[in-house]
């Protein structure tokens, strides 16, 4: 069974071949840790990494910048941490119904995946966290929910 307390940071090309890369790495991590890489949990949390960093490539890159991704094992959750070098664009779930042929509705899939997800800003640019409740978890509060 993993362990709590788990925490793991590795930075990226802010590119297509970075953002495939990272899920791919954090599927390897959360092996480490133990969780199955074909179980539930991890594969829900790649999902959430493949959408967070492509945005960090399409949307916060800026020339010369890395991306960096950060994974950590809370009290019931995986926390999926994307840092980006843009601050002035603030993620936000597109309104309306989904289109087939329309790209952007990634954000969507991290809502439906997550127990929470936000943006903290940091000295440069900014970090979209999301965290993902592993099965084993209990349901969670709005309290805990809300966590920075």
């Amino acid at each position: 069974m993993p362990n709590a307390g788990n925490e793991w940071r590795q930075r990226f090309s802010s590119t297509r071949r970075g953002a495939r890369l990272a899920r791919e790495l954090a599927l390897l991590e959360l092996a480490r840790w133990g969780y199955p890489l074909a179980g539930g949990d991890s594969e829900r949390v790649a999902q959430v990494v493949a959408e967070l960093a492509a945005n960090a490539v399409a949307h916060g890159g800026v020339p010369g910048r890395d991306f960096e991704l950060g994974l950590r094992e809370l009290d019931g959750v995986l926390r999926v941490e994307v840092s980006d070098a843009r601050a002035g664009q603030q993620p936000r779930v597109r309104p309306g119904p989904v289109e087939p042929d329309e790209h952007g509705h990634g954000l969507r899939i991290v809502e439906a995946l997550c127990v929470a997800w936000g943006v903290s800003g940091r000295l440069v640019g900014k970090t979209v966290w999301a965290e993902v409740a592993t099965r084993a978890a209990a349901p969670r509060t709005a309290a805990t929910a809300a966590r920075p």
